[in-house]
């Protein structure tokens, strides 16, 4: 393993318990990192959209891997860029598989939200700030336990809704509304300033490290078209 990777891999752990589980955003986080059901994978190189599908593929076959994460240092996009790569990936991943046969469920993380506190749905991306592009893959399976019914690879995913208590009742009726209500309450418990002081000082970390390494970020390709399929 590369030094990027090595660093890349450190600083979404920095984020996944500094974050996701000081401030409670998901119970199930800690028992399944610790289970070692969460894998972390760093796509570098001009072919990693290739180098993506591969890595999905290898984890799709490992039952053990119950979230995969894929994360992207090299790629230079903004958010909205990224949520348009993450769409595209997501396709090219649908075609390689029967419908109803998709593996994972898809959800694309940016380092660059600003809170908007006019509406809790609004929150959502602000507590998905990775410290790079990171794309967040679970597996269907366990999404059908938490809502009762296969998202087909493109439904919403957010680490709020791996609660182990949702696993033993009934899916509420609006999971993303949940979602964002749970931020908000999060929001209001710990506190905007601490949030943001915790995510500057990985956010820091993550500058001088790969400032260091001489990272030279870059737009990778787009997803191939599936042999027989439109691009």
């Amino acid at each position: 393993m590369s030094p990027l990777e090595q660093h890349a891999i450190r600083l979404f752990r920095r984020y996944a318990v500094e974050v996701v589980e000081r401030f409670g955003l998901c119970p199930w986080a800690e028992p399944a990192r610790r289970a070692g059901r969460v894998a972390e994978a760093v796509v570098v190189g001009s072919d990693g959209v290739e180098r993506a599908l591969a890595i999905i593929s290898a984890h799709a076959s490992e039952p053990q891997t119950e979230i995969l994460l894929l994360l992207f240092p090299e790629l230079d996009v903004d958010a909205r860029q990224f949520d348009r790569f993450a769409a595209l990936l997501r396709d090219a991943d649908a075609r390689r598989h029967p419908l109803g046969e998709i593996p994972f469920a898809m959800a694309a993380f940016h380092p660059d939200a600003a809170p908007d506190l006019s509406d809790p749905e609004l929150l959502i991306p602000y507590f998905r700030r990775t410290p790079d592009p990171t794309l967040q893959l679970v597996r269907c399976s366990v999404l059908e336990r938490v809502r009762g019914a296969r998202p087909g690879g493109t439904a919403f995913v957010d680490p709020t809704t791996l609660d182990l208590e949702a696993l033993r009742r009934p899916p509420p009726e609006d999971l993303r509304e949940r979602i964002a209500q749970t931020n908000q309450q999060t929001l209001q418990r710990v506190g905007l300033l601490t949030i943001e002081q915790t995510l500057a000082d990985i956010f820091r970390d993550r500058d001088r490290t790969y400032t260091e390494l001489g990272l030279v970020r870059t737009v990778i390709g787009r997803p191939p078209a599936a042999a027989g399929g439109s691009a």
